[in-house]
């Protein structure tokens, strides 16, 4: 069994673990490669912060009034633009 990875196999295992698709082994050698390699650490950190991001949606919607709001001071801008 080979436990040194390349840091595209790392990268590849890290997002299978997004996932939950990385088995228990997988997730051993990615660990091993994550102490000695400072990209796949970084990497590994940005799929985490956007795993973290897609699961926790803190979006604002505007109402529906609001939205026309918006359209008619955009459409009174160009208006007077043109």
């Amino acid at each position: 069994m080979k436990i040194k990875l390349e840091c595209h196999e790392a990268n590849h295992i890290c997002d299978k673990g997004q996932y939950k698709e990385s088995t228990f082994w997988e997730k051993v050698k990615l660990n091993i490669h994550l102490i000695y390699c400072s990209a796949c650490r970084k990497y590994t950190a940005n799929n985490t912060k956007l795993t973290k991001a897609i699961k926790s949606p803190k979006v604002k919607t505007v109402s529906s009034q609001e939205k026309q709001a918006l359209k008619e001071k955009l459409a009174q801008q160009l208006s007077e633009q043109s």
